[in-house]
């Protein structure tokens, strides 16, 4: 992959960033971001509660888990407590791994995001051979000890779902017992039909790159696993700090933890 960012194509790590209020994106993804937010106006919500649970999953690996190293694939680009800072604000020996293929996300990790105990890996998420065979990989992270895998909003990604399955299973066969996986997924089972169905309009257009699966389809990439109470969940439900937040419509946003 090339190390030049394109400010023509849309890239969905700084639309994300657009959403999350942030300043690393370019006109092509503002327009995208916008033309997804007049089909469905709550998608800033949902960038920003899919960040919430991102931290609270973190924290629940590093705290209650035991979990020392992380592998975050489809990282996106910085933001305040990232994983490494959520993870090594409870456990400062905590490792991780960090897994993108957007040149500006290299460049700002690069800077921001790699030393001693965090690293980056310049790779696709459809190609977890070379993840796993990565240097970076092999060196940081010991094979023997549990990892706890992310794959924030990265999964609907991937529209085919045998491919997307396949990919799941290679990353945790990879891993240890007592590992985790952490996943969220775009989903259309908490809005109206009138949404839903411009949403699919889009994504049938090509104006949107997210395919959103229902229940049934985001549960089977944790099959064999065992999910964490309260299961898979929209994820402003995922044990929630704050008595006051958005309902699952606002969210759109299936989340899961489940130890392998």
């Amino acid at each position: 992959m090339s190390d030049q960012v394109d400010p023509h194509t849309v890239s969905p790590a700084r639309r994300w960033n657009y959403w999350l209020g942030g300043k690393d994106h370019f006109q092509v993804d503002r327009d995208s971001g916008d033309r997804i937010a007049a089909a469905y106006p709550a998608v800033r919500t949902t960038a920003r509660e899919g960040r919430a649970f991102h931290q609270r999953a973190v924290r629940f690996l590093a705290a209650e888990a035991g979990i020392r190293q992380f592998l975050d694939i489809g990282t996106g680009l910085p933001a305040p407590d990232n994983t490494h800072e959520v993870a090594q604000a409870v456990a400062p020996d905590a490792k991780v791994v960090y897994v993108d293929n957007d040149p500006m996300v290299l460049a700002h990790a690069r800077a921001l995001m790699i030393g001693g105990a965090t690293t980056y890996v310049d790779a696709d998420l459809r190609d977890p051979g070379k993840i796993l065979a990565a240097p970076e990989v092999r060196e940081l992270l010991d094979p023997d000890r549990p990892v706890g895998i992310l794959l924030i909003s990265v999964l609907h990604f991937l529209t085919g779902d045998d491919q997307a399955r396949a990919v799941v299973r290679e990353l945790l066969a990879a891993a240890p017992p007592g590992s985790y996986l952490v996943a969220t997924h775009a989903t259309m089972d908490f809005v109206s039909p009138e949404h839903a169905a411009m949403y699919h309009a889009m994504y049938q257009a090509g104006q949107v790159d997210a395919l959103a699966r229902d229940r049934a389809a985001v549960a089977r990439f944790f099959d064999g696993l065992a999910l964490v109470e309260p299961g898979l969940v929209a994820a402003c439900d995922w044990r929630p700090e704050q008595a006051e937040r958005p309902t699952p419509a606002e969210v759109a946003l299936y989340a899961g933890v489940a130890r392998k």
